[in-house]
């Protein structure tokens, strides 16, 4: 093995290992001792915990022993291995590393956020690394192979939701169902957050006739460069440029500010970026 991929394997593995704490503290100190109803197979093991007192970490490696054979063709070797490897980290956590340290006992709605945010952050690091931790990733994968035209979100949405139900139903707990459906929803939001909020800005694109002049300013207040694109209006075909510019939040206040007070007469378009890669910001 040479140093690339020797490299390679150790930054995949402390991804997984962080990742698969922050998942175990999750969910066995916080899901597990509010008693709310859970996404993905952490979900049916919590139940199977409540029912039968099976810790959550063997019941998870048991549901997807026979699901992982049944998708291997369909998920791939390598994406099942670094799974299966994921998978028995955090479910060997889940059971002995979490209980450890105590259980939190408050309020419900704290510790649907807290499992909504540390899973989420979780997940997050394990998925950016290209594996997962099995369980309904197999599934939605393995569906998706075989049904090309579903979309990824509605299969793991109905998945979730699904299994949010099961739970709440078994239990007679109302309100359980409520947290499940945040914690799904942060879940959600906090691995969007991660792929892409770390590295997301603003895009503005500014119809004018002073291009070069904008593209001055632009730098001279920002330090950005801009791109200038030629172009005309539609109505009377008018000869202008469209100067377009990415830049965080708090650059594009002051590049608007200053553009609009040197051409008030200028046309802008300012957009949400989740992603930008190059020169002044993270290169792929």
């Amino acid at each position: 093995m040479n140093r690339k991929k020797t490299i390679y394997l150790i930054t995949d593995l402390i991804c997984e290992v962080t990742g698969s704490i922050l998942i175990a503290f999750a969910v066995h100190n916080f899901a597990l001792a509010a008693a709310f109803p859970m996404t993905g197979f952490s979900g049916i093991a919590i139940i199977l915990n409540r029912f039968f007192h099976i810790p959550v970490g063997i019941s998870t490696i048991l549901l997807n022993l026979p699901v992982a054979l049944l998708c291997y063709r369909k998920i791939g070797r390598s994406f099942l291995l670094k799974s299966m490897r994921c998978m028995f980290i955090s479910s060997l956590f889940i059971d002995y590393l979490a209980p450890l340290f105590p259980f939190y006992t408050g309020s419900r709605l704290l510790a649907a956020l807290v499992t909504g945010i540390l899973g989420g952050i979780g997940y997050a690091i394990i998925y950016t690394r290209g594996s997962s931790t099995g369980g309904a990733d197999f599934l939605i994968m393995a569906l998706k192979s075989m049904k090309p035209h579903l979309r990824l979100g509605t299969i793991a949405f109905s998945i979730d939701i699904g299994i949010i139900l099961m739970g709440g139903w078994l239990f007679r707990d109302f309100d359980g169902i409520i947290y499940g459906m945040l914690v799904n929803y942060l879940f959600a939001a906090m691995v969007d957050k991660v792929f892409y909020g770390i590295n997301s800005g603003k895009l503005a694109f500014i119809v004018t006739k002073h291009g070069k002049d904008i593209s001055n300013i632009i730098e001279e207040c920002s330090n950005r460069g801009s791109t200038i694109l030629q172009s005309r209006g539609g109505y009377r075909l008018e000869e202008k440029e469209t100067v377009m510019v990415v830049s965080n939040s708090k650059q594009m206040y002051r590049i608007l500010r200053q553009v609009t007070e040197y051409d008030q007469d200028a046309f802008i378009i300012l957009l949400e970026a989740h992603e930008i890669h190059g020169k002044g910001f993270r290169v792929l």
